[in-house]
């Protein structure tokens, strides 16, 4: 059974980078104030996983969708309006909620560090890239997704967010990785 992701229309497409218009979602998020990806990330998933396993009020278990996301050097600091503030100690994990789950709708967690937020509609610069979880490779590949759009005249805002679709036991050489970065409207 295929895992459910963000739904999401491709507006232009160019080799491994697409330009993709998103509809709003919600995604449940913590931040982790470790400074190697890895640890960060395998820390946020862990957190999120008890979320949608039932560590919330209403004990509920939660489908788990894709991609799992990490932002580098961001942290959400949820006031009104929304705010990002970097941090260059740490990184924000998120989980996807299933189609149909709202901020309303979405269970609260018992773990205060986790929030829940609606990501609003957007238009995102993709890369798509298979292989391990690297910093490098990370960088590589942001590095590269960001020249294309400035020789396309793109411009983006905030901070790339790593998409990570499989989970850590499939091979390497299979894993779907993508770079993503929001465009101005």
């Amino acid at each position: 059974m295929a895992t459910e992701e963000p739904s999401f229309k491709v507006l232009k497409s160019d080799g491994n980078i697409e330009i993709r218009e998103y509809k709003s979602y919600c995604i449940a998020e913590t931040f982790i104030l470790l400074p190697e990806f890895e640890d960060a990330s395998n820390a946020g998933f862990k957190k999120l996983f008890k979320f949608i396993s039932g560590n919330n009020q209403s004990n509920k278990n939660i489908q788990m969708t894709a991609p799992v996301t990490t932002s580098r050097s961001e942290k959400i600091e949820m006031t009104a309006p929304v705010t990002t503030t970097k941090s260059l100690d740490g990184y924000l994990v998120g989980f996807v909620m299933p189609d149909g789950f709202t901020l309303a709708t979405t269970p609260t967690p018992n773990d205060s560090t986790i929030k829940i937020r609606e990501v609003p509609a957007r238009k995102v610069a993709v890369i798509r890239f298979s292989g391990r979880w690297t910093s490098s490779s990370m960088d590589e590949h942001e590095q590269e997704l960001r020249q294309w759009l400035s020789k396309n005249n793109f411009v983006s805002i905030g901070q790339a967010v790593i998409a990570r679709y499989d989970p850590p036991f499939m091979p390497w050489f299979l894993r779907r990785n993508e770079i993503q970065i929001e465009l101005t409207p």
